[in-house]
């Protein structure tokens, strides 16, 4: 078991997510930024070593504009090696990656325009992946996306678009419970049709219900194939108590913390927090479940 966060360190004075406003595009701003945030994401990953966190989520941002019009600058081949110098330190130190692109990156959009976007979208967060030459275990996970009045019509086209996709794409892409329109069954009906794991969110799962914790996280697994994805992903969080049931805790609860793994004893898996003091979180879990054998296990691995 890994542990991890995603996009953002709060403590180590830099930001991977450094963009701009489109307004101010210029090639030179990109390049700019593109620096900073390559720069700072190889300071993340450094801390992140430091402190036994092996898994991490990278921003969406690292690159501002790379599925806009506006952007005609090669910056994959500019930062080719920049790129194959951090997937060289992920690998090395075993730890593992994913990415999740924003809520408007819809596969199954009525609108064909969306689509179209989507899929560039989609396109630009495998390249970041391919250029650090990371394995398939490296994950972009998105959402079956809106329901539109129809929701058999929708998985319907969300199935049917997932096939005209590249393969080079489909073979990173995982679907992920939310909590409002598709839950855990309806994700793993969609996945035995295209052959994709399932991430099991245990925070959306507890607003959108579809049987218990345990349940779901058996059959999720079973969406993942151990060769070709590696051990399954899971989101976690717990509820904000001064927020509404949809916000995400400030900091872990860690009785909270403590019941779910009890939960998922039987399961390996890479967990990543969603909590919003990110690393602070991160170090607490990760200290805490020290004692749980499925983590020493992976550290005993390392040696």
């Amino acid at each position: 078991m890994r542990i991890g966060y995603p996009c953002i360190n709060r403590g180590i004075g830099c930001k991977a997510a450094k963009t701009f406003r489109l307004k101010s595009y210029s090639e030179e701003r990109l390049k700019q930024t593109v620096e900073n945030n390559l720069n700072c994401l190889k300071q993340i990953l450094k801390f992140n070593l430091v402190n036994n966190l092996f898994f991490f989520r990278i921003t969406s941002d690292l690159i501002p504009f790379a599925s806009h019009p506006v952007n005609k600058f090669n910056w994959q081949e500019h930062y080719r090696s920049k790129f194959v110098a951090i997937g060289g330190f992920i690998k090395k130190n075993r730890m593992r990656i994913s990415m999740h692109p924003d809520q408007f990156t819809l596969i199954n959009s009525l609108d064909k325009d969306i689509f179209e976007r989507s899929k560039k979208e989609l396109d630009y967060h495998r390249q970041i992946l391919d250029l650090m030459e990371l394995d398939t275990s490296s994950k972009i996970q998105i959402h079956v996306g809106g329901v539109y009045g129809d929701k058999k019509k929708s998985i319907q086209r969300f199935v049917e678009r997932f096939h005209n996709l590249e393969n080079s794409l489909r073979r990173r892409l995982v679907i992920e419970n939310d909590d409002i329109s598709y839950n855990v069954n309806e994700c793993l009906q969609i996945s035995k049709q295209i052959q994709i794991p399932v991430l099991f969110d245990v925070f959306h799962h507890q607003i959108n219900n579809s049987g218990s914790i345990k349940e779901a996280l058996e059959l999720c697994a079973k969406s993942w194939d151990l060769e070709r994805d590696g051990i399954p992903m899971i989101d976690y969080s717990s509820r904000n108590p001064a927020g509404s049931r949809r916000n995400h805790a400030d900091s872990i609860d860690l009785e909270d913390f403590k019941c779910f793994l009890a939960q998922s004893l039987q399961f390996d898996f890479d967990i990543m927090l969603e909590i919003k003091d990110k690393e602070k979180s991160a170090i607490n879990a990760i200290n805490f479940a020290m004692r749980d054998l499925r983590v020493q296990e992976f550290f005993e691995s390392l040696c």
